[in-house]
């Protein structure tokens, strides 16, 4: 005898003939084409080369005001500073050549800093300030602009490397010669530091969440001498290894300020006070980025001064940033739009829809002080069931009950029907901005394949007859689906939460949007909207029903964080995490998810990859492992002032436009600076000291 369908076993429970069941089901489709939008720039192709490359030059030269400090004896002469041979920037890749010292750029950010201890979770307040202080082994930003024949991450705090014959070792050589902010040698120390005691220490959790599964099962990495480092593998030749060895997932931090606090070398200190041992008020953190924090007023300011030790210069031989300040005002992600369309703020990455029009036709004036580049549609919501079912996060008893709900495909066909993606993304801007989206990867990315892609068209009528599939009816007649009779929820109507981020007027916007919707349909949502930090620590620790997320850069690119397109390992996917045991109950599409991303991973055929993710798009969207929501461009801001801005910068692609603008590069014409640095003349002081220090201090 013929087993009874899922939808014919849920009539039968429900007194509904599974031929009506049938007929009510709109079956899915091809996604929707975008609306045109032709306001996008476009960027000028080079090879890595004409970037940047390692050199000695005959002269370097600093800002005449640091001259004080070298003739005081509170700094070594400039060519004493930096590395025999320095990252030098070529002026031929510079749009407006060799640049002036002085000014500052004002960010406006909505995050608050928890402290300086990047490496342990704690976030600096978002906004591009963990960019401006950290460097990573390899740099992916200004990608954008790099030829696809020579597309491979930029060399950074590593020069170079070079495989094995037969593709299982990776030799890295870092930069020789290069010093921390406060004069300490940069070396392997710090790289090992960092390998054993971030990303293979399971009680530290780095704000990026990399992970040993980032870099590929069984991978070890030792030290060959002081600049020399090796990666070993288990599989051959793992080339999306050198994009997570970018930001954020290895930037190493200063092992001589951290190691003496962690607790694998410090056994009166907690992992909670490792985590804890550099709060916002600790002055002078030691970087390798372009800036380092000297001045912190909580809910008023954060400000960064320039690194005397900065590694990178100009093909001139003048030490880099140009720019001598930059101001983080602690406000909200959309006063920063606001002040930068009205030139208070230097630079925003526009990505809140909402403010798509006023923006536009502010910038269009003659009088406006900043410009306005969109890129591609690659801003993407997705809602986001919490699919482990084994436990994680220790869910109460209608807490799991909605995680067994949310394993139900047919459950989770009724969800993405509800939602009407067109009405949603017009409710953040009218106009063609928005896109309807699937889910999984983008249209218009490098791996992105339509056929691959299941879409399922807005209809109640179908979202109904998939929840009553799913066994879920309105028992009590108040127009809510209840706990199917024996639920050990109860009988009672269907609860869910929906976790979102205030920090974000968007992602508050659409998630009550969804929650409008889903009462349309009979499911009652209630929403937990906490700030960023908050809400990552929720997620991080299984807290949640579905929740509503900007997507990664994992969906843009592919090759950077592969290992979280899935459920790779424990702690790679936030949709779907390890109990405490370390155990994963995948759905079978998972595994399936699982086998095309570790093939991905597994091979360097360009075909191989393209047909492995074609079956990874496929199974995302047909099982909705995320439910899509809407998909827009975003917009880069920048004063006008401001020089050196490549064209086409992306508010995101392989990373955020802070790093991909290339921020140690931009200057602004002596003429036009405003004058605002708020220590101007001063450096950064001893680490953990009150602030920036004048010469002779």
């Amino acid at each position: 005898m013929k087993p009874l369908s899922r939808a014919a076993l849920a009539a039968l429970l429900t007194g509904v003939s599974a031929t009506a069941l049938t007929a009510q089901i709109v079956e899915p489709t091809a996604p929707p084409a975008p609306p045109a939008f032709p306001a996008q720039g476009e960027p000028n192709f080079v090879t890595r080369d004409a970037i940047a490359t390692y050199r000695s030059l005959p002269e370097y030269h600093q800002p005449a005001f640091m001259d004080a400090f070298v003739e005081a004896g509170d700094l070594p002469p400039v060519e004493e500073r930096l590395p025999d041979e320095p990252m030098v920037y070529e002026v031929s890749n510079m749009t407006d050549g060799i640049g002036v010292y002085g000014d500052v750029m004002r960010h406006v950010i909505g995050g608050r800093p928890e402290g300086w201890n990047y490496w342990a979770g704690q976030t600096q307040g978002w906004g591009g300030i963990d960019i401006a202080m950290s460097e990573c082994l390899t740099r992916t930003g200004p990608l954008f602009q790099i030829e696809p024949d020579d597309l491979e991450p930029l060399p950074n705090l590593a020069r170079g490397w070079e495989w094995s014959e037969d593709g299982m070792s990776l030799t890295v050589h870092l930069i020789e010669g290069a010093k921390w902010s406060d004069g300490d040698p940069f070396d392997a120390e710090d790289v090992m530091f960092y390998w054993d005691h971030t990303i293979m220490d399971p009680n530290v959790t780095p704000l990026n969440a990399a992970s040993p599964e980032t870099f590929g099962e069984g991978t070890t990495l030792s030290r060959v001498d002081d600049y020399t480092v090796r990666f070993d593998f288990t599989t051959e030749r793992p080339e999306r290894v050198l994009y997570s060895m970018a930001y954020g997932d290895f930037c190493p931090g200063p092992s001589h300020i951290l190691a003496p606090m962690h607790p694998a070398n410090n056994p009166d200190m907690s992992y909670d006070d490792y985590r804890n041992a550099f709060p916002p008020d600790y002055m002078n953190f030691p970087v390798m980025g372009a800036w380092s924090p000297v001045e912190y007023r909580p809910d008023d300011v954060i400000v960064l001064r320039r690194n005397p030790y900065y590694w990178k210069v100009d093909s001139d031989g003048n030490q880099l940033p140009y720019l001598n300040e930059l101001q983080y005002r602690l406000s909200t992600w959309a006063d920063r739009d606001v002040q930068a369309v009205a030139g208070t703020g230097d630079f925003s990455n526009l990505e809140q829809a909402e403010n798509f029009v006023e923006s536009l036709r502010r910038a269009a004036e003659d009088d406006a002080p900043a410009r306005l580049e969109f890129g591609p549609r690659i801003i993407g919501y997705t809602l986001y069931p919490n699919l482990s079912g084994n436990g994680w996060g220790n869910p109460d008893t209608r807490g799991q009950a909605v995680r067994e709900l949310n394993r139900n495909l047919d459950f989770r066909q009724g969800v993405t029907q509800v939602i009407d993606r067109q009405r949603l993304g017009d409710s953040l801007v009218k106009g063609p901005f928005t896109a309807q989206y699937p889910g999984g990867l983008y249209a218009g990315t490098s791996y992105y394949d339509e056929g691959s892609t299941v879409f399922y068209p807005y209809s109640l009528e179908s979202a109904r007859a998939h929840f009553e599939a799913a066994g879920l009816e309105d028992t009590d007649g108040n127009g809510f689906y209840n706990w199917p009779e024996g639920s050990p929820a109860g009988t009672g109507d269907v609860q869910i939460t929906l976790l979102t981020n205030t920090d974000y007027q968007t992602d508050r916007n659409l998630a009550e949007g969804v929650i409008a919707m889903m009462e349309e349909a009979g499911l009652k949502l209630s929403l937990n909207a906490l700030t960023a930090n908050d809400r990552d620590a929720a997620v991080s620790a299984g807290r949640y029903d579905w929740r509503v997320e900007r997507n990664a850069s994992d969906l843009i690119t592919v090759v950077q964080n592969t290992a979280q397109l899935a459920p790779t390992g424990p702690r790679t996917s936030a949709s779907h995490y390890a109990n405490d045991a370390g155990e994963l109950d995948l759905l079978p599409f998972e595994e399936e998810m699982v086998e095309a991303v570790e093939g991905f991973i597994a091979t360097n055929d360009p075909e191989a990859r393209s047909e492995l993710m074609k079956t990874y798009q496929q199974l995302y969207t047909d099982n909705l492992y995320g439910i899509g929501l809407t998909q827009y461009p975003g917009a880069l801001v920048i004063n006008k002032r401001f020089r050196n801005v490549a064209p086409g910068v992306p508010i995101y692609a392989y990373n955020w436009a802070e790093d991909s603008v290339i921020r140690e590069r931009l200057f602004v014409p002596e003429e036009d600076q405003i004058g605002a640095e708020l220590y101007e003349g001063a450096l950064p002081g001893e680490p953990g000291g009150e602030g920036p220090v004048t010469a002779g201090d």
